[in-house]
């Protein structure tokens, strides 16, 4: 639900390791530093409980108290059955955020044991802060974080996709969707967020998915200062004309 994830121009790219995550960007100037994200007052793991989900719920009130865009754990458990159910091998996320989203995928990717997830964020300070998050949660090795504009940096990622999310910029659902639309493998799911808050921006791409792929409209009650009823669009992209 970030509104700056996929917009803005980049001068020049270069690599960054978070902890040993790999992160790569492409922004406006060279000087910027790392920051964890912020613990104070955090949530802390109980006894037994996953340790990513303790990082999840300090996320989550981040989000919150901060009023940083995020799906909300209804719709995140859903996005998590969906990664579980189709066991993809590569993920692309356009609108990271701080991470939210990512860290209910690459949980599910590292229960799977394999697969990876590229996740793209335009803002350079909260797309350190998912890298953060990311390591905390020790989903390092399934994630890669990239800064800049997903609309052009979709078009870099070469290797097939077989599961996409889109959170970002109304506006800028179809130009994503497009920009990696033939690197989409027969059977990839296609997921966007917001497509009943954000109907009239993403109106050309609900349109393009509704006529060529097949496509359902899942609703949830959310428990979200901001909204508390939304819908995601799951999006399956058929195999060849035979």
């Amino acid at each position: 639900m970030n509104r700056r994830s996929c917009s803005g121009r980049a001068s020049f790219r270069g690599v960054l390791l978070v902890g040993g995550l790999m992160v790569l960007w492409g922004i406006m100037g060279s000087n910027w530093n790392i920051r964890a994200g912020q613990t104070e007052g955090a949530p802390q793991a109980t006894a037994g409980e996953d340790p990513v989900e303790a990082v999840i719920r300090e996320v989550e009130k981040r989000c919150v108290d901060e009023r940083i865009p995020m799906i909300g754990r209804e719709k995140a458990i859903r996005l998590a059955e969906l990664v579980r159910q189709h066991k993809p091998k590569l993920i692309v996320e356009c609108g990271t955020a701080i991470g939210y989203s990512a860290l209910w995928m690459a949980r599910e990717l590292s229960r799977l044991g394999e697969g990876k997830l590229i996740t793209i964020e335009i803002d350079p300070e909260r797309a350190n802060d998912a890298a953060e998050y990311i390591r905390r949660a020790g989903l390092e090795k399934f994630v890669e974080v990239r800064i800049g504009d997903a609309r052009e940096l979709v078009k870099e990622i070469k290797d097939p996709v077989d599961f996409l999310f889109i959170d970002c910029g109304y506006q800028n659902y179809y130009p994503c969707l497009m920009g990696i639309r033939d690197r989409l493998k027969p059977g990839a799911v296609v997921v966007a967020d917001n497509v009943a808050i954000g109907e009239r921006g993403m109106r050309d791409y609900l349109q393009y998915v509704r006529q060529h792929f097949k496509s359902t409209t899942e609703w949830f009650d959310i428990d979200l200062p901001w909204v508390k009823r939304d819908a995601m669009e799951v999006s399956i992209v058929p195999g060849p004309e035979k």
